[in-house]
């Protein structure tokens, strides 16, 4: 699908899907036919396809090709089938327009086109659009921080509750939520380190832009918030790795608790078990036992007595 905007006013309007791409500012590929990529290429531009955007190495991630910048990172979105998954998404900008190919579908490409203007970078130009773009961006994975904080939060309280222990059902959902959790951190924090190369990239290739002293400023602001955003991204990694062990020693500890009142229900029956055993000898004279009618009811009775003094003595030791 190809998706057409020019500037209007002070922000973006999208063009009929038959108009001309030259006349577009901003030209969006999403999962691209042959014939949309044809269509593009008219302009002058090499369209890389999902493999070449695919490769690692930075080579074949940033670099200039016919006066355009290419520069790709790879951005948690929506997949085909629905799903959340970091994907790559190549930012094509040069001469005086933006281009940008996608396989999936991140937010930010949604919202942009409505708030494009409001914006500290403006959408006077391709330049201008690739940095509001990237602030868009920005502002959606602060987004994802916030709520992995939040969530983290709200797990922690109810790990660390007075009954957390008594619960194993709260232990394992509050395991599988850090996970889930830690998955969508990963998927941001691997989206931020690889705009920032892109940013940072885009910096170094102002050199040649009429408008490099502004333009750079606002690479200069992308970049802080960046850095910014991973020292939170690092913040919420310790706090996720310290919530995960919380919850796997709360598990343990449920898991001794359990086992401790097995040991103490056995070693609770060990005496009696004893007692039963020897009355219960085939012997035809037995101590305490030949012509005694009361010795069935003594034999309960020291059972009993053996037990409880059992239990008695694991309290006198705080084993209980």
């Amino acid at each position: 699908m190809i998706q057409l905007f020019v500037a209007s006013g002070p922000g973006l309007t999208q063009m009929p899907g038959d108009a001309p791409p030259g006349q577009a500012l901003w030209i969006d590929l999403l999962r691209p036919t042959g014939d949309e990529v044809a269509l593009v290429e008219r302009l002058g531009i090499s369209v890389p396809s999902l493999q070449d955007m695919e490769e690692i190495e930075i080579s074949n991630r940033l670099y200039r090709d016919q006066g355009y910048e290419l520069m790709t990172a790879l951005l948690p979105g929506q997949t085909e089938a629905m799903g959340q998954a970091s994907m790559p998404v190549t930012f094509i900008c040069g001469h005086g327009r933006l281009i940008t190919v996608r396989h999936h579908a991140p937010r930010p490409f949604e919202t942009f086109p409505t708030r494009a203007g409001r914006s500290s970078a403006g959408c006077a130009s391709g330049e201008h659009l690739f940095l509001g773009l990237t602030e868009e961006i920005l502002g959606r994975q602060a987004d994802h921080l916030e709520g992995v904080g939040r969530t983290l939060d709200q797990t922690s309280r109810e790990v660390f509750s007075g009954d957390a222990t008594q619960k194993p059902a709260v232990l394992q959902s509050a395991l599988v939520t850090i996970a889930a959790q830690g998955e969508i951190l990963s998927r941001v924090t691997l989206g931020l380190m690889t705009l920032e190369r892109a940013v940072a990239y885009f910096g170094q290739a102002l050199e040649e832009r009429p408008e490099a002293k502004a333009l750079r400023a606002h690479a200069k602001a992308r970049l802080r918030d960046l850095q910014a955003l991973q020292v939170h991204a690092d913040f919420l990694s310790g706090r996720l790795s310290q919530a995960m062990d919380a919850t796997l020693g709360m598990v343990n500890l449920a898991q001794n608790m359990t086992v401790r009142i097995l040991s103490v229900v056995a070693a609770l029956f060990l005496p009696p078990t004893l007692i039963a055993s020897a009355y219960g000898m085939n012997f035809a004279t037995l101590p305490g036992v030949a012509a005694a009618p009361w010795s069935f009811a003594l034999s309960i009775l020291l059972m009993a007595l053996s037990a409880v003094a059992t239990y008695l003595f694991f309290r006198w030791k705080n084993w209980l």
